[in-house]
């Protein structure tokens, strides 16, 4: 029976999102493109994703609230008939010394990093069952998994690995599905905000075709036996 090619990626208007969704598209997956804000940007990935023959839509909500989470999983599964594959991209950053970080910051960054994952893959995980074989693939950092003190971003790094503890958790619960769970995780890529080039032993930023090819490697249908693991596409950085 031919594989359900139907994906979900979130934050998908720009940057990563944006390159991981026309990937797909270019690979014969119906896509919904998501967006919180960028409803203008959202639209042409859509109609760019729609010119590789696929069908292409885009869903706008709040990741952060379970209600609208439900609402934009449920759509895409109706809308694109079914779901195999989810790509949660979204995660604010920020980069504050840790005795300066205020309440509502540090729950904006766990919301939309940790949560996020969390609220989009519990409502998708039905629909990925029902395909028959699923991928999650949840982006990272790098470095997350190196439990060391990094006092200029302390609640990002807590939710990305928090995100790698919750993937390695669905890898080993949703194998026996035909459902694999894993990270990649960017170092400083092009679309990164701080990009400290210095630090870089390949002596280059990531570029989004980098950090799609690692997607690529997880989605792939010979990639079944990899599960529960971490990429980092980060050039040497923060090992």
């Amino acid at each position: 029976m031919a594989r359900l090619k139907k994906a979900l990626v979130t934050g998908a208007a720009k940057g990563i999102g944006r390159a991981i969704a026309l990937d797909l598209a270019s690979k014969g997956f119906d896509v919904a493109v998501h967006y919180n804000r960028s409803v203008s940007e959202a639209q042409e990935v859509a109609k760019s994703a729609a010119s590789c023959g696929v069908k292409a839509l885009t869903l706008q909500a709040d990741v952060t609230v379970p209600d609208q989470v439900r609402s934009l999983v449920g759509s895409a599964a109706e809308r694109l008939g079914g779901l195999s594959v989810v790509v949660n991209n979204v995660g604010n950053y920020l980069k504050k010394p840790i005795e300066e970080v205020n309440v509502e910051e540090w729950h904006e960054i766990l919301n939309s990093n940790l949560n996020a994952t969390f609220y989009v893959t519990q409502a998708a995980l039905p629909h990925l069952k029902a395909a028959g074989w699923g991928r999650i693939v949840n982006l990272g950092f790098a470095g997350a998994q190196n439990l060391i003190a990094r006092p200029s971003i302390v609640p990002y790094a807590i939710a990305k690995t928090g995100i790698i503890l919750y993937t390695k958790a669905l890898a080993k619960q949703l194998v026996k599905y035909k459902i694999t769970a894993n990270v990649v995780s960017p170092g400083v890529a092009e679309t990164s905000v701080s990009q400290p080039l210095d630090q870089i032993p390949c002596g280059r930023l990531a570029s989004l075709d980098d950090l799609v090819r690692a997607v690529d490697f997880f989605i792939a249908p010979d990639s079944d036996y990899i599960t529960g693991q971490v990429v980092e596409v980060a050039g040497g950085w923060n090992i």
